[in-house]
């Protein structure tokens, strides 16, 4: 029996898991102080930027990890992300007074240089592409 690959085995799955990967933590980093030092300022901001690290978190993670719930896993946090990313980029130049202070989302990312707008596309694509991989593989091995 071989084991299934990575779909990070080779260049741009690997990229996008290092993507992930500092997003994840600086997500995590800007949304823990702001957390611990100003909640009472912009709470709905703050809690935004933190939910954003959750899904970059799980999006690393399921990207490096094996299996078909990984990648269903992967699937499901990159859409949320992309949704959230248009989400909170359309409020937050529709109402600029729900966010008192920058998300990891506000304006579509544009403090993370639109990163988080582009990410999900490119992660998405790739998982697209790995998929049909896998299908084509799977159904080279059964004829």
């Amino acid at each position: 029996m071989s084991e299934e690959p990575r779909p990070t085995a080779s260049g741009i799955g690997r990229v996008l898991v290092v993507v992930y990967g500092v997003l994840a933590l600086a997500a995590t980093g800007r949304s823990a102080y702001q957390i611990a030092t100003k909640l009472d300022e912009a709470p709905v901001a703050y809690a935004l930027s933190a939910i954003a690290a959750v899904v970059y978190i799980v999006a690393t993670v399921a990207l490096v990890a094996r299996g078909r719930s990984a990648f269903r896993v992967a699937v499901a946090a990159i859409v949320f992300e992309l949704v959230g990313v248009l989400a909170v980029g359309v409020l937050s130049l529709v109402d600029p007074v729900l966010f008192p202070d920058d998300t990891v989302w506000s304006r579509f990312g544009q403090g993370y240089l639109f990163i988080p707008l582009v990410l999900p596309v490119l992660g998405l694509l790739w998982l697209r592409r790995v998929s049909r991989a896998r299908s084509a593989a799977s159904t080279e091995v059964s004829a």
